[in-house]
């Protein structure tokens, strides 16, 4: 069973192609289940994103998708939502989707994964920018809202590493992720970054096995090239660590499913 469950659309103003076009190389290059998960909408860094009236379109557009093309693959809607205290909205969270994905790309308001703020790497202690970053993971995981939690250690892009042990600075995130019931997404779009990785780490997504999380696969397509990306990669790692199943979803409900 081949699975990729976080990709854009030109909806969230920063990806190319349309909706149908991804679909078409998804079923080319023999993807099982392909999910749409756009930027959610909220009322901050509203350019990077979809809207709240497009909201319904792009909800009709996935499911037009998936009645057309349901003998050929199955399609899930999702978001992918930014947790960010004060901004997260009800229209979001409480949408009638198959999945949420929980991601955190701002600290207080910092996009530091964004080229356009990355002097803010050069005015901050990087093991405490590592630390407040997981912190916010943890609080994104115990607040319940979400299925998946997107690229877990995303703070690395830029390769600015921490000198305390990773581990410990995740430990707690991970123990939160676990007792909410949460899955990792195995994401190949670190492959595309400056530091060339899967996101997660193998360590992390090793101390992620021996808590027993499950996971999931995606690409985080922005392009209709990227789709399936660093499949091979990304399942190559997921063995070597021990897992043999992913998880798919259905209306909120995870299914597992060998690869």
């Amino acid at each position: 069973m081949r699975i990729d469950l976080h990709n854009h659309t030109i909806r969230c103003n920063h990806a190319t192609g349309s909706m149908e076009e991804y679909i078409k190389r998804a079923i080319a290059l023999k993807i099982d289940i392909y999910g749409f998960s756009e930027h959610a909408p909220m009322e901050f860094d509203k350019s990077y994103r979809l809207s709240f009236d497009e909201m319904k379109d792009y909800e009709n557009d996935v499911l037009r998708l998936r009645e057309k093309y349901k003998n050929s693959i199955k399609i899930l809607l999702g978001y992918e939502v930014d947790y960010l205290k004060g901004y997260m909205d009800k229209r979001v969270l409480n949408a009638n989707v198959d999945y949420l994905i929980g991601s955190v790309h701002f600290l207080d308001k910092w996009g530091f994964d964004n080229p356009e703020f990355i002097g803010g790497w050069e005015s901050r202690d990087i093991d405490d920018i590592w630390q407040e970053y997981f912190d916010a993971i943890r609080d994104m995981a115990k607040s319940g809202y979400f299925d998946i939690v997107g690229h877990l250690d995303l703070i690395k892009l830029f390769k600015y590493m921490p000198k305390r042990d990773i581990g410990v600075i995740a430990k707690e995130a991970l123990r939160e992720i676990k007792c909410s019931n949460m899955v990792i997404e195995l994401n190949s779009a670190g492959l595309r970054k400056p530091i060339r990785e899967i996101y997660p780490s193998k360590y992390l997504l090793s101390m992620a096995y021996e808590l027993d999380i499950p996971i999931t696969f995606s690409s985080d397509a922005h392009a209709i090239e990227q789709i399936g990306f660093g499949y091979d990669e990304v399942k190559k790692l997921a063995r070597e660590i021990g897992y043999t199943k992913v998880v798919t979803f259905e209306q909120r409900d995870k299914q597992l499913v060998s690869f």
